[in-house]
């Protein structure tokens, strides 16, 4: 895939761009840091020469409905500062802290999605027992709880752990073994205790990164800089990469 520098108009591909930044929630790739500069001091000027996506942030966390209100706050706060900052949210669709990470984004008016383990809405609610407030789209999977799964991850540029339980779990090995950027927030309880001596375990160097913060707000602005430094020239496609079918 290929994509335009917004100022110099000139035709790159997003890994092998010399810089990018995210702007209102977009990513905007560069032929050098001196186009870059030029788009950061005045944005308005060059934002309808190129088209640019919006960054996917997948939220994965418990299901369950019975968390503390400190847990349900810092999942909602969550969302609230993704949808401040432009950015796609995208869950599983289910109750307990992604419900309240989605209810937070799209009280403020961002963009929510629910990946639905269901085949539709109707299977969605009475099979599930999902909610279906809090998006602006669900896509049916018809995939069930666990296949879901990788939908989740592969559609999410940057991957945020709350809490969880095994299923959380699985969705986080998903992500480290596919090189994503993920952010724990730390606080919430569950798997987010557990995961630094998870990943500390870990001998197999995938190009994941993960950084951890109890702060909702400063966790979103820190994995936004290092996507823009660091993440954006490795997506999680191993492009002219040879994979070990070793786990």
């Amino acid at each position: 895939m290929m994509v335009r520098d917004p100022v110099c108009e000139m035709e790159i591909e997003p890994r092998r761009a010399a810089a990018m930044m995210t702007h209102e929630g977009r990513a905007w790739y560069f032929c050098s840091e001196r186009c870059r500069d030029k788009f950061a001091a005045n944005p308005g000027i060059f934002i309808n020469k190129a088209p640019a996506m919006r960054l996917t942030v997948g939220v994965m966390g418990s299901a369950d409905n019975r968390q503390p209100e400190e847990y349900r706050r810092l999942a909602r706060a969550l969302g609230q500062t993704i949808a401040d900052e432009g950015m796609v949210l995208i869950t599983g669709a289910c109750p307990g802290l992604p419900y309240e990470c989605a209810a937070g984004a799209y009280g403020q008016g961002g963009m929510s999605v629910g990946i639905s383990p269901a085949l539709s809405l109707d299977e969605h609610v009475h099979k599930y027992l999902s909610p279906s407030d809090a998006f602006d789209i669900l896509i049916y999977t018809g995939s069930g709880l666990m296949g879901r799964e990788v939908t989740n991850i592969r559609s999410s540029d940057i991957v945020v752990i709350v809490g969880g339980r095994s299923g959380t779990l699985g969705e986080f090995a998903i992500a480290y073994d596919e090189g994503k950027l993920i952010g724990v927030l730390e606080g919430t309880g569950g798997i987010t205790a557990q995961i630094p001596g998870l990943e500390a375990s870990f001998d197999k160097d995938t190009g994941a990164t993960v950084l951890y913060d109890g702060d909702p707000r400063r966790l979103v602005h820190r994995l936004m800089e290092h996507y823009e430094k660091k993440q954006y020239r490795r997506p999680s496609c191993f492009c002219d990469e040879t994979m070990s079918a070793g786990g």
